[in-house]
């Protein structure tokens, strides 16, 4: 895989790891340490029919706000891993989890891809920092009934 920050902790997360939730996958992420920065990092992770990770990949690496994120780059390592469904992930190193218009539509834009493709889109998390004024340090498309 391409991602190597944190590469011990994040084999740990993986050995028989089933992301049963949008917090296994904020764990995962917070292992990565991708929360700490300061270019927003897009990543596909990547599951098995048991929703096991089977492992991660970068898609792109933005800017401080944002980052172009096409389907064709999600979905083409996915096919040659042999994914069943993936997650989509990234940070906002705003430490604001909250997604913006930008977040929703590319969303939309990569499960329509998906259904033509064949991979499922479980969920998209965004990764920000804690705060005392939010009870999470991240969101959960699907838990926000945005996917």
């Amino acid at each position: 895989w391409e991602y190597s920050l944190n590469r011990r902790k994040v084999l740990e997360i993986q050995e028989g790891e089933k992301a049963k939730c949008p917090e296994d996958i904020a764990r995962f992420l917070r292992a990565l340490g991708i929360q700490n920065e300061e270019q927003e990092r897009f990543l596909t992770i990547v599951l098995d029919v048991k929703n096991n990770i089977k492992g991660f990949f970068t898609v792109t690496v933005g800017l401080i706000d944002r980052a172009q994120v096409h389907a064709r780059e999600v979905y083409r390592t996915a096919i040659l891993q042999g994914a069943s469904k993936i997650v989509l992930a990234h940070n906002h190193p705003s430490g604001d989890p909250t997604p913006s218009a930008q977040d929703i539509d590319c969303t939309r834009d990569l499960v329509a891809a998906s259904k033509i493709i064949g991979i499922e889109v479980m969920d998209h998390v965004i990764l920000g920092l804690p705060s005392p004024t939010r009870s999470r340090d991240y969101i959960s498309f699907r838990e926000e009934n945005l996917l």
